[in-house]
């Protein structure tokens, strides 16, 4: 769950060896509550999810809510090593 959250809220660039890791979940609290913005949300966690965290974890699903103000991100997963199904939900 810390290793999700880490990847969700970590700005692009605020790592200094790291520059592409992370993907700023806070940019889209307020940027609509429109289909097009969660489904872009959504593509962007799952994408970057499986691309630092993909040896660790298999994700499931992505589920990326916007409504007033409020960002609620939930993701279903299987950790690898003890095959463990989990949700982990993060609010914003």
């Amino acid at each position: 769950r810390q290793l999700i959250e880490q990847v969700l809220f970590t700005v692009p660039g605020e790592r200094v060896n790291r520059p592409d890791f992370g993907v700023n979940i806070r940019q889209f609290i307020f940027a609509g509550d429109s289909n097009e913005t969660a489904a872009a949300a959504q593509f962007l966690v799952q994408s970057e999810l499986e691309r630092w965290l993909g040896e660790i974890i298999d994700i499931e699903a992505v589920v990326v809510e916007s409504k007033e103000a409020t960002l609620n991100v939930t993701v279903r997963f299987t950790v690898r090593a003890d095959q463990q199904r989990q949700t982990a939900q993060f609010t914003r």
